[in-house]
């Protein structure tokens, strides 16, 4: 009898183990990899200054890490709000918006991992642009 609860007890020990098997293999990153920034730029709240630097996005919590390998050491954690699917014609890039302020960081387009990143810039409110009118009075004529 004991020989058959060892037996039971093993099985289900076994059968919960491959239970737990796809959990651990889905939690593997979705895209990683490296990048250089020539100069500061804005990546929704946080600053990140010129270097060289790697990535890595998970895929289940949306979470991109940068983690800074030239000059200082540095990381920084952020939320890609927008993932979507990535057309096989795009090409591997960082898409900048100029600001008042500086450049931000739209969008990373990663084709060979099958996804662009997209990320929110703040609103920038247009320019505008005062006529400036002429007049005749006065004038002295």
């Amino acid at each position: 009898m004991t020989t058959l609860r060892k037996l039971i007890y093993t099985a289900a020990l076994v059968l919960s183990a491959l239970n737990f098997m796809p959990s651990l293999a889905s939690a593997q990153e979705s895209a990683h990899g490296r990048f250089t920034l020539k100069r500061q730029v804005y990546w929704q709240n946080a600053v990140i200054p010129a270097g060289e630097y790697s990535f890595s996005v998970d895929e289940n919590s949306s979470l991109l890490v940068l983690s800074k390998l030239s000059g200082p050491p540095a990381g920084y954690m952020l939320m890609v709000p927008i993932k979507e699917e990535s057309k096989a014609s795009d090409t591997n890039r960082i898409l900048l918006e100029s600001g008042a302020s500086g450049s931000y960081v739209s969008a990373m387009y990663l084709p060979q991992s099958g996804v662009t990143l997209r990320f929110d810039v703040p609103h920038m409110p247009e320019k505008q642009i005062a006529k400036a009118e002429t007049s005749t009075a006065g004038s002295g004529q």
